[in-house]
């Protein structure tokens, strides 16, 4: 496998984790459960943060395709921040995607909510 491959599909790999910890309740609600059994505690709020996540998701990809300590850790912190800016771009995209909510006056004899 080419290095560049192996580096995209990792970091890819590393969001898709991030982002359904993070953001999704996972297949039959197993992730909603973690979640909730982590509370608000420090585990309750890393779970909710998907760039404290692609720290921890980063790392064994980083073991997985690096050599020696120092290649280890830049890739590490170059997994973790690819997955960081696909987390951006994501957020973007779906901000652009929304449309956004218009709230109109009431008709003539309806009563405001």
């Amino acid at each position: 496998m080419a290095e560049w491959f192996g580096f995209l599909v990792a970091a890819l790999a590393t969001w898709r984790l991030c982002h359904l910890v993070a953001h999704e309740d996972g297949p039959f609600d197993l992730i909603a459960t973690l979640r909730l059994r982590a509370g608000r505690g420090q585990w309750g709020r890393w779970m909710d943060c998907p760039y404290c996540l692609s720290l921890w998701f980063a790392l064994p990809f980083a073991f997985w395709l690096g050599s020696g300590a120092a290649q280890i850790v830049v890739l590490w912190l170059g997994l973790s921040g690819a997955a960081c800016a696909i987390e951006h771009l994501a957020a973007a995209l779906r901000s652009v995607a929304e449309p956004p909510a218009i709230d109109l006056p009431p008709a003539d004899g309806q009563e405001r909510d």
